[in-house]
This record gives structure tokens, sequence and C-alpha cells, in this order.
């Protein structure tokens, strides 16, 4: 039986982190649907369910790999944001934070200096913000 499964699996993508999210997500919807007897969550259950298994199940494989590298990717990004703000939210009481007027990069200044001449370290723009 397993190499039966095995051959069956051969040249197929199979499970990915994006598949393990969405098999995931399709059991909370199926469990909300359990409890609420809504059919919305029932029926985006069972079409999570389906594209799980059409991208597990698909010989397209160099298709469902980039698919995978960009939520790969978009999780990435959402990290080093939430760690941004992290480390930001530590420093609030030592920094203050602006945003240059021009280029819109963030600007890191300490707290109680008063009124300051602000350069800005990417485009040189000067600003004068209370700290």
């Amino acid at each position: 039986m397993k190499q039966k499964l095995q051959r069956f699996m051969a040249g197929r993508y199979g499970a990915d982190q994006l598949s393990r999210i969405l098999l995931g997500a399709s059991i909370v919807c199926c469990v909300i649907s359990l409890f609420s007897r809504l059919n919305l969550f029932y029926l985006l259950a069972i079409g999570l369910l389906a594209y799980t298994y059409f991208r597990m199940f698909s010989r397209n494989i160099s298709k469902r790999y980039n698919e995978n590298q960009r939520f790969l990717n978009w999780k990435y990004r959402l990290v080093v944001k939430k760690d941004r703000k992290k480390k930001e939210f530590s420093q609030r009481k030592e920094y203050r934070f602006f945003r240059c007027p021009k280029c819109r990069q963030k600007v890191r200044v300490p707290r109680g200096k008063g009124k300051i001449c602000i350069s800005c370290p990417k485009c040189k723009e000067e600003f004068i913000k209370r700290s």
C-alpha cells in the first residue's frame, strides 16, 4: 500500500507550508461552521480543502513552488514588521520616532532634548521637531 502511494505521488508537488496553512484554515472554518451553523463557513472549509488537495496533487511543480515562495515572502515581511514594531515599542521611553517628510524614512531621536533639528540619514533632509 505504501509503495502504491509513493508511485501515485511521484512527480506531484506534495505538501508545503502554504498547504499546511490552508488545511489548518479549512479545519478552523469547519469547526466554526459546527458551532455557528452557518453554511458559509462550511462551504469555505470545503473550498479550502479542495484547493489544498489540488495543490498537493498538482504536477505543475514550478507554479506551486512559486505560490509557496510568495506566501513565505509575505509571511517573512509580516514577521519582520511585527519585530520592528515590538522593538520600537520597547524603546518608546528613551526615543521618539519621526518620519522624514521627503523620503518617509523612519528616524530615531532621543527623548527630552527639546526642539531639535533632525537630519535624515537617507536623503539628508533637515526638519525640526520637538523630542
